[in-house]
């Protein structure tokens, strides 16, 4: 009978320290209800309607992994399911970002396990050995095109035409 009951104890215990977020866990949740947080009117920080719409708003011209985000919570027309009500009732009694996101996890997975890419340093790297998809990804993060661009040295030869408008130059 005691063994059932330590085995039920110990179940529990584990679901609960599991449930704790891990160092570099939910990255991209945690800084962009950060950074929503922040741009959130100050009229409109108490009430849960409110917030839910201009979450709305914020997700509308977002990229990249903060778009998927905001699909996954519903702030997208786009998105198929929606658990804004789940990140803005703790938004409007302060809630810290990364409470916020380990119940989210809860709900859904999916919202902790985005990452932000590792960005490239152009100053530092040699482009003929990164992949073409890196070579696609420096280029789309400046929003820029390379048409006709076929062979891997098109690329190459894009950014480095355009490394002068993107890039610092030290004096």
């Amino acid at each position: 009978m005691w063994v059932a009951y330590l085995l039920v104890i110990l179940f529990l215990i584990t679901i609960s320290v599991d449930s704790k977020l891990k160092e570099g866990e939910c990255e991209v949740c945690i800084a962009v209800i950060e950074k929503f947080s922040k741009s959130l009117p100050d009229e409109s920080k108490s009430n849960t309607k409110n917030i839910e719409q201009e979450f709305k708003k914020f997700c509308a011209p977002s990229k990249g992994k903060e778009n998927r985000l905001c699909y996954y919570l519903g702030g997208l027309e786009e998105s198929a399911t929606g658990i804004l009500s789940e990140l803005s009732r703790p938004l409007s009694y302060h809630k810290p970002a990364d409470k916020i996101c380990e119940e989210l996890k809860k709900k859904d997975a999916q919202v902790c396990v985005l990452r932000f890419e590792k960005q490239i340093d152009l100053s530092t790297v040699d482009l003929k050995k990164l992949k073409v998809r890196d070579l696609k990804k420096v280029l789309n993060d400046w929003d820029e095109v390379c048409e006709g661009c076929i062979e891997k040295t098109d690329f190459i030869k894009r950014i480095e035409e355009l490394k002068p408008k993107y890039t610092k130059t030290e004096l």
